[in-house]
């Protein structure tokens, strides 16, 4: 084969040095002649063909299936004959291992039932390029199979399927989950998620945990269901509640129940709703897309609501410029609608789409409706059933004769899940679970009085108030009085 190739190379580049003479001595007609029948020669003459697997096929936005699958399965062959690799280095609770994978241009020789197949690994780059760019999305990237033309049917009906199969089976063997972000763009980084979070250590009430946990696993199989109903394979969920209940925890263990990716959306970095599109393409089935603190990211807000007149207008309007101004993004309330409700929600499958906020009530009632955030859970203050769950994960205990006064002041306290774990985690190795539950009985109580004390100083100035309205009123109508009895003693002397 290597002398084969030389021959064949000697032979082409004689053919190229003789049609470059040829142009100078023949006209345009002729030499297109001529430049065909060349190119018929060399093809008859070449014994090998060559089939191609690009990234992105045609206009499609989302990379080839087959191109992955043969990028995981040269992975696994490349490394003996290959003298430029590519280093991954996989890593989860079960194993840690590096893959290899080959150079851009670079070749590897596989065999197959005694054929011998070259692969080698292309990319094609524009002429004209911006000097800077934030991706290689105008690489066309692909990977090159060359074999002998008598091996043709055996090659495209029984080795490339055993490609692509391998390639599926090294994918779920060295699968890791990912915490994807979008920067500038329409393109998506990531990292290796490896959150601690599950529903056993997650700080909730029982039932409730129980009522999420039934809902994700009866969404995992219903894809016939979906499918029956006309729907695509997705759900919605919204978190909220105030800072501090678990809200990113929530999401982290439901990436690890189903063996999902994130993609983490931040809104603000997205130019327009053509981008935003072009995000939704790019993420893989099988995940979660996030959207943390929805109220926040963008001015989506009360753009339905009623028309606003005068002034109320004018703020309105100088209050959108100024948010386009400051953050840069065009991203409307019908273009995130139509990101997770739309058609082009549909251009995958077996997704959640989860908002979250500490303020449900500042949302546009169009964003959260049954049918896109499908299901609404509340994370509140912690319960003495989740301090329980936390008292088990930080102290390892189940049970304790500060038990009852811990109950007792959570129902009169409003603290968060966090602030508890953060009063039970032991700051020393002197410390105990006894030593730690006293801290948060006395965090408790500091809050507790807090409350009070704030609470007392409203109703004080509430107070206030009322008295200066008294006052302002006793005022008002001792003036009326007064301009009575001076109108009737006019009358009198009339």
């Amino acid at each position: 084969m290597t002398w084969d190739m030389t021959q064949l190379g000697s032979m082409m580049a004689s053919a190229m040095f003789v049609w470059a003479i040829f142009q100078q001595w023949f006209p345009e007609e002729l030499s297109k002649h001529i430049e065909k029948y060349i190119r018929r020669l060399v093809s008859f003459m070449n014994p090998y063909i060559t089939i191609s697997f690009h990234e992105y096929q045609g206009d499609e936005y989302e990379r080839s299936k087959a191109y992955k699958a043969i990028e995981r399965y040269l992975s696994s062959n490349s490394s003996n004959g290959v003298k430029r690799l590519k280093a991954n280095v996989i890593k989860n609770s079960k194993f840690r291992s590096v893959f290899l994978s080959m150079e851009d241009y670079e070749e590897v020789i596989d065999e197959f039932q005694g054929m011998t197949i070259w692969w080698s690994s292309n990319k094609i780059i524009p002429q004209q390029r911006a000097l800077i760019t934030y991706n290689d999305g105008d690489e066309k990237r692909y990977y090159q199979l060359t074999c002998h033309r008598k091996h043709r049917d055996v090659i495209t009906k029984a080795y490339v399927p055993h490609v692509l199969d391998e390639g599926e089976a090294i994918a779920k063997k060295t699968r890791q989950r990912k915490l994807h972000t979008n920067g500038i763009g329409s393109s998506w980084s990531h990292i290796i998620f490896d959150h601690p979070s599950t529903f056993d250590t997650l700080a909730m009430h029982p039932e409730k945990k129980k009522d999420i946990l039934n809902d994700l696993m009866s969404f995992i199989k219903s894809k016939d269901y979906y499918k029956k109903v006309g729907k695509s394979w997705k759900r919605g969920y919204l978190l909220y509640g105030p800072p501090g209940t678990g809200k990113s925890s929530m999401i982290a263990a439901m990436a690890n129940l189903l063996d999902y990716d994130i993609y983490d959306l931040e809104l603000t970095s997205v130019n327009d709703n053509t981008k935003l599109k072009k995000l939704l393409i790019h993420t893989s089935s099988r995940s979660i897309i996030v959207i943390e603190d929805i109220d926040c990211s963008l001015d989506l807000t009360g753009e339905r609501k009623g028309k606003n007149t005068g002034e109320e207008e004018k703020n309105l309007v100088h209050k959108k410029e100024k948010v386009k101004k400051k953050k840069g993004s065009e991203v409307t309330l019908s273009g995130l609608l139509n990101f997770i409700d739309g058609l082009w929600s549909a251009c995958g499958s077996e997704r959640l789409i989860v908002f979250t906020t500490n303020h449900i009530e500042k949302l546009d009632p169009a964003l959260i409706r049954r049918g896109r955030m499908d299901k609404h859970i509340e994370l509140s203050f912690c319960c003495f059933e989740t301090f329980k769950v936390l008292a088990k994960n930080y102290l390892d205990i189940e049970s304790h004769d500060l038990f009852p006064s811990i109950n007792r002041l959570l129902e009169e306290t409003n603290m968060s899940p966090a602030d508890v774990a953060e009063n039970l985690m032991p700051k020393s190795a002197d410390e105990n679970a006894e030593s730690c539950l006293k801290v948060l009985i006395k965090a408790l109580e500091n809050a507790k009085e807090e409350a009070r004390l704030k609470a007392a100083e409203e109703e004080s100035s509430d107070q206030v108030l009322s008295d200066s309205g008294d006052e302002e009123s006793k005022d008002t109508d001792t003036e009326s009085s007064d301009s009575g009895d001076e109108d009737a003693s006019e009358g009198s002397e009339a």
